[in-house]
């Protein structure tokens, strides 16, 4: 073999003299700050809320027509078309769901949290009002979803517009046959995660997830959700480090005990509540925004173990298909101890 270079011996040298390096990890503050610009993510459910992604209802909702009432499903829809649906048995006008959105936007404000709104939205998709599902919010970054009906298809690209107008680094976008939405993912601690599986969210959404989530060291469980349910959320939401709010008769014994074995106490919707009162925010350790006036006894409840709530009106925009919780997606919480 030829004698090297001496080009080649320079570039070698200048090779060896900055080298690459792993650690530290892209996750850790230090790297997040000074690559990033913020320390972006979210380890927990729970800790104090910094930044929250929402969208305002605006001229997607004019899809909705009262004439084409589903008497058989008691709401109204396309299903023919697939392009809208709408749960309730009233469709509200859109400055009557705006009046409640902003209620929820300034009661959040009101707790310290930075309000992102999307950029724009897709021509129609009037479910993007319920941000939580197009993004998951974890440690260093974001994940982008894969929305399951093709009536939600489609409000994945404003939200990565979205985060990368922000600086918030996309950590995966679930691709080729997954299907995940945010709804039905949740952090239980800062190493423990679940995702319940439905006609929302598949095996292959999951495994994806569970990509990024293994490289920050977290576990990922799985619950099978019952029927039609649609995201793990109606039934499990974490209200404080170590205390969720559940609803037991839609999720298995075997979950149930597991919260018990992370030591998370779990507090059940009364019976005589509606089981959408589960669909509440923590915006810190045990301190939750809630729908105003649904659930009484549970709210009774929560105030006896020492769960404070702040009461929004929510009722008009829940009637659309989500609540609260559906309604934000978290950019950025602070660590629990």
């Amino acid at each position: 073999m030829g004698a090297v270079s001496e080009f080649e011996y320079r570039y070698n040298m200048t090779i060896k003299a900055f080298p690459s390096h792993a650690e530290p990890v892209f996750e850790s503050p230090a790297q997040q700050e000074t690559v990033w610009g913020r320390n972006w993510g979210c380890d927990n459910d729970v800790g104090q809320l910094r930044t929250v992604l929402m969208h305002r209802p605006g001229e997607e909702m004019k899809i909705l027509d009262p004439s084409k009432r589903l008497e058989h499903l008691g709401s109204y829809g396309d299903p023919d078309g697939q392009t809208w649906y709408w749960r309730g048995d009233v469709i509200h006008t859109m400055e009557e769901l705006q009046e409640q959105h902003d209620g929820l936007a300034d009661a959040l404000r009101a707790e310290g949290v930075e309000v992102v709104y999307l950029k724009r939205c897709a021509p129609g998709k009037h479910k993007a009002i319920y941000t939580r599902d197009s993004c998951i919010g974890v440690k260093g970054g974001a994940i982008v979803t894969r929305l399951g009906p093709i009536v939600r298809r489609g409000e994945e690209a404003p939200v990565t517009e979205t985060l990368g107008s922000i600086g918030m680094p996309i950590l995966r976008t679930i691709h080729g046959s997954g299907l995940m939405e945010g709804g039905s993912f949740v952090l239980l601690n800062p190493k423990t995660a679940v995702i319940g599986r439905s006609s929302r969210v598949n095996e292959e959404g999951t495994r994806q997830v569970e990509e990024v989530l293994n490289a920050e060291g977290v576990e990922l469980l799985r619950v099978d959700l019952t029927g039609y349910r649609l995201h793990i959320d109606g039934a499990l939401v974490m209200v404080d480090v170590d205390t969720a709010i559940v609803n037991p008769t839609q999720l298995p014994f075997w979950f149930l005990e597991k919260l018990k074995e992370l030591n998370i106490r779990t507090i059940e919707v009364h019976p005589d509540d509606p089981t959408g009162v589960v669909n509440c925010l923590a915006v810190k350790p045990g301190r939750v925004i809630m729908e105003a006036g649904v659930s009484p006894r549970t709210a009774e409840t929560m105030d006896k173990l020492g769960i404070e709530i702040v009461n929004v009106a929510y009722d008009k925009v829940f009637q659309g298909g989500g609540g609260i919780h559906c309604s934000t997606s978290p950019l950025i919480r602070d660590p629990i101890g």
